[in-house]
């Protein structure tokens, strides 16, 4: 039976990629309605299921549909999200504005499904970064129950959205002009916005904005987001997040400790078996070049730790916009 469905923030990187995922999937559509705020209403979009018309999402009226995937910010979710739930619409939300809410499931699809069972009107989407390294971490996890972890994030740009995309490839023109200053010193700051420091040839040990502790919210998030999914409140989670110049796809090194020691074999055959994940060998190391436009996120670097024994140390990598992102949007909409 088809669904009456909404894509909020629909001209965004993350709605576009939504609706392409829909139409890719087959996913049963018998009624699409894309939403955006004014600047963006009137648009006319072609889809598999006809022209659309872009509505205003200030002023739309969300009775009659069944779910809704919304990708247009914390601030605008916090105000039209209760508003559909309320009218019997089911919100997958992808922004912040719901995860650490206990009476809002936070769901990886292919991790912890049978969570989304338990929602009043609005699903959680997870950080990009916490979903793509959970698709390692969850299966190693209910093998072997997680104790500890360390990960250190490379994030590309598009996880700030198309401007990220634009202010990366601006600086490179602009930089890649002196190629001597960049190896030598005397470069010129492009002065982009966005990021506290240039992006272009650069990396950036930051992040998201900086919070308590001196720690970003994209940090905090991967402590607080990997105990929700988990279910496992006493996890202990040491983040880093970094900013990379690369478009897109999000690459995660993690070292974890669980109840008991896990061998490589033991965390291989594991992996190996892990739904929506790819495990390779290092013959050939997964890169967000990779990861750009597929589904899986790809696993390698499994190795033994060398310090305290028992551990596991790998490598993850994932397209922010699609697992990140949209997929999962879209498959938590198929476990409805």
């Amino acid at each position: 039976m088809g669904k009456r469905t909404a894509i909020v923030g629909a001209t965004g990187a993350v709605g576009t990629t939504m609706l392409s995922i829909l139409e890719e999937r087959g996913f049963p559509v018998s009624e699409l309605r894309l939403m955006a705020s004014s600047r963006s209403a009137g648009r006319v979009v072609p889809t598999k299921w006809g022209d659309v018309t872009v509505e205003d999402l200030a002023t739309t009226d969300p009775v009659g549909l069944d779910v809704a995937l919304f990708s247009a910010g914390g601030s605008r979710s916090r105000e039209y999200a209760p508003k559909f739930a309320a009218a019997g619409c089911t919100v997958i939300d992808n922004s912040s504005a719901f995860r650490q809410e206990p009476s809002v499931p936070l769901v990886v699809a292919q991790v912890n499904d049978a969570a989304i069972h338990s929602h009043n009107g609005i699903v959680a989407n997870p950080n990009c970064t916490t979903m793509v390294v959970m698709m390692a971490v969850g299966p190693l996890h209910r093998a072997a129950g997680l104790r500890r972890m360390t990960a250190t994030s490379y994030q590309s740009v598009s996880g700030s959205g198309q401007t990220g995309i634009e202010v990366l490839t601006h600086e490179l023109n602009i930089l890649g002009k002196d190629r001597e200053s960049l190896t030598r010193g005397g470069w010129s700051d492009p002065n982009s916005d966005l990021y506290s420091r240039p992006i272009g040839f650069n990396v950036l040990a930051h992040a998201g904005s900086f919070t308590e502790l001196g720690y970003t919210d994209e940090e905090w998030k991967l402590v607080n987001e990997t105990r929700k999914i988990l279910d496992a409140p006493d996890v202990e989670v040491e983040p880093f997040c970094v900013r990379v110049p690369v478009m897109v796809g999000h690459g995660i090194a993690a070292t974890m400790f669980f109840d008991r020691p896990v061998s490589l074999d033991e965390a291989k055959e594991i992996l190996s078996d892990a739904p929506g994940a790819q495990l390779w060998d290092d013959a050939k190391v997964p890169t967000p070049l990779d990861s750009a436009g597929i589904d899986d996120v790809l696993i390698g670097r499994v190795r033994p730790t060398v310090g305290e024994q028992g551990g596991i140390s790998l490598w993850t990598v994932g397209d922010n916009l699609r697992k990140g992102a949209a997929l999962n949007a879209v498959q938590l909409a198929e476990l409805l």
